[in-house]
């Protein structure tokens, strides 16, 4: 006689591409805040190492083509080849858009109720203090970013409101 089989709560899953390093740190430290062991929740980070918008999308196509998931998102930036065909794409593969407008360190300074520089060369050293000068790293998300901060100023920042929204079972 065999055992009786238990019957187990299928999680929803989520992939969230990150366009590069600093993103994928970021998405790695709310998961770990965030996410908690057991919530019915499996959330998937991976990193499209760069090039653009229209690559990062493409590049997170194709992932969610490999496994099946219940969500998918891409974080990244739109200051590079962030064009109607893109959002098109992106549209049509129901992936959840989440931009970083112009790019990550502007979104997040803006976060933090500081101004962003106009130049975008400046403003990964603008943002270096705030992740104690290395932004790819998890841990150096904590002393600025912690959830309850984040959600104080979530409907400062569309994206990060979409993002948290990302980390509840739906």
């Amino acid at each position: 006689m065999s055992k009786p089989t238990k019957s187990r709560v299928q999680k929803k899953t989520v992939l969230i591409v990150g366009e590069g390093a600093d993103e994928e740190a970021f998405l790695n430290y709310l998961k770990g805040q965030l996410l908690d062991r057991g919530a019915g929740l499996s959330i998937k980070i991976k990193n499209a190492k760069g090039k653009g918008a229209k690559h990062v999308i493409e590049w997170t196509v194709r992932q969610s083509a490999v496994a099946e998931y219940d969500k998918v998102a891409a974080l990244f930036d739109t200051d590079q080849d962030w064009t109607p065909a893109v959002k098109k794409l992106a549209k049509k593969k129901g992936i959840v858009l989440l931009k970083s407008e112009t790019c990550f360190e502007a979104m997040m300074l803006r976060l933090l109720g500081v101004t962003p520089d106009a130049n975008s060369k400046n403003l990964k050293a603008q943002f270096s203090p705030y992740v104690n000068d290395d932004a790819t790293r998890s841990e150096n998300y904590a002393a600025h970013f912690d959830p309850q901060k984040l959600e104080e100023r979530r409907h400062l920042e569309p994206t990060i409101d979409a993002l948290l929204g990302l980390f509840k079972i739906q």
